[in-house]
């Protein structure tokens, strides 16, 4: 079964992608409500968005389904990420919008979550961890880069409109101080973003999990907002405003990888 693809680079850098997928197994479809269907909530065109990165002989790791599946960023228990704020699950039956997933009573159930997470989410976690052991072993270090967009305006998950660049590091605790003041240096030397650091989006499982600064992996997450170079809408990909954008996340991966 396609689950993933990976591009295997040569420099200490992989960009791990886990919510640009947007397929939807056979059967799947029909147990969804009309808006789910159209897997709104997918990091769209994230992968197109970092393709620059292969120049920078990075990895690039990217899923073939949608979260509506099994979200790839959520720890196997279900754990919550952010106790005590909306969020959507391992197996989401609520969207960002806070409308649900599943037509009534069209829910996976405990056993059917098991079978997604054996069949996709450890496939993907499996190859990202062994991917990080060659970086590491070749190099003597590795820099994991979490791409993420979503909708800067979303009530149910947060106030306000979004930053245009989140950029997480577990509050600190993922990669090295020495990274994250070299990250915010380069977004606070721009004028053309909105930018946050350590805001509402931290990093998620991926992040908090793998990062590991003591041991030579750093991990960081950057959540876009997606009207800095799509529309939201749409989900249309707005070249001339991605190409914008891309200068800049190009000085951000140069950075990581200095």
């Amino acid at each position: 079964m396609d689950i993933y693809t990976l591009h295997p680079g040569t420099a200490p850098l992989l960009v791990s992608l886990p919510h640009d997928g947007s397929a939807l197994p056979e059967g799947l479809a029909a147990r969804l409500t009309d808006t789910a269907r159209r897997a709104p909530d997918t990091d769209w065109h994230v992968s197109r968005l970092y393709d620059f990165a292969r120049q920078l002989g990075a990895s690039i790791l990217v899923p073939r389904h949608s979260r509506y599946v099994v979200d790839l960023n959520r720890p196997p228990d279900d754990t919550s990420l952010y106790p005590g704020q909306n969020t959507t699950g391992l197996c989401p039956v609520v969207q960002f919008s806070g409308d649900p997933v599943y037509r009534e009573g069209c829910e996976p159930d405990a056993a059917e979550i098991a079978a997604r997470v054996e069949t996709y989410w450890r496939p993907y976690h499996a190859t990202l961890d062994a991917e990080l052991a060659r970086i590491r072993g070749e190099h003597g270090r590795a820099v994991l880069w979490e791409g993420h967009s979503i909708r800067g305006t979303l009530p149910f998950l947060f106030d306000g409109a979004l930053p245009e660049l989140n950029l997480g590091t577990a509050a600190g605790a993922s990669c090295r101080p020495q990274l994250q003041q070299r990250l915010a240096a380069v977004l606070a030397g721009q004028g053309d973003y909105t930018h946050v650091v350590n805001g509402r989006f931290k990093g998620g499982y991926i992040t908090r999990h793998y990062g590991d600064p003591e041991t030579g992996v750093d991990a960081v997450q950057l959540e876009i907002a997606q009207h800095a170079y799509m529309d939201e809408d749409s989900f249309e990909y707005l070249p001339e405003k991605a190409e914008k954008l891309q200068v800049l996340l190009r000085r951000l991966l140069e950075a990581a990888l200095a």
